[in-house]
């Protein structure tokens, strides 16, 4: 069984999250880590796991708006500049009843501003009838442009890690 990363990411610490969460995952499963404009809208049987994260962007997943915002802030390239996770998983089929799902977000850590894109893509992910195999994760950013906060990038390898020991590793 393989894993699927697909991440959204304005400035580059979503990916660094996504990219912590797949070697936790590499240490019991193959996994694959895609930006979202490169991901596919159908999932085959291979794919038993799909992780999906994004930045918080005005309380919950980034719309055209926020991108644009944040494409206006940016004072480097932006990693992720066409579609979202939002518009994404409006596309998504998948054909395996077998498929677990887990979402993440960058957020602020400091001062804690609501909202969450994780929590919105688990919603998403359940309504197309993909079940949850953990709660919906945060990381923290050091500002909107900012760093990642320190352990964070560990704390996903870790997650990662966890996300691969609920599923049973195949016989080689």
């Amino acid at each position: 069984m393989d894993a699927l990363v697909v991440y959204e990411s304005m400035y580059g610490n979503t990916k660094q999250i996504a990219e912590a969460v797949a070697e936790g995952l590499a240490s019991r499963m193959r996994a694959m880590v895609v930006e979202v404009g490169s991901a596919p809208s159908e999932l085959g049987q291979e794919i038993g796991l799909l992780v999906v994260g994004g930045p918080t962007h005005a309380f919950s997943m980034s719309r055209a708006s926020t991108r644009q915002s944040a494409a206006q802030q940016a004072t480097a390239s932006l990693v992720s500049r066409g579609e979202g996770v939002r518009e994404w998983l409006a596309t998504l089929h998948t054909s395996s009843a077998a498929l677990g799902s887990a979402a993440f977000d960058t957020r602020i850590g400091k001062p804690r501003i609501p909202g969450s894109a994780a929590r919105g893509i688990a919603r998403r992910l359940r309504r197309l009838g993909i079940r949850a195999v953990a709660q919906p994760q945060g990381f923290y950013v050091t500002g909107t442009q900012g760093l990642l906060v320190e352990g964070e990038l560990e704390r996903a390898r870790q997650w990662g890690e966890s996300l691969a020991a609920a599923f049973p590793v195949p016989a080689s």
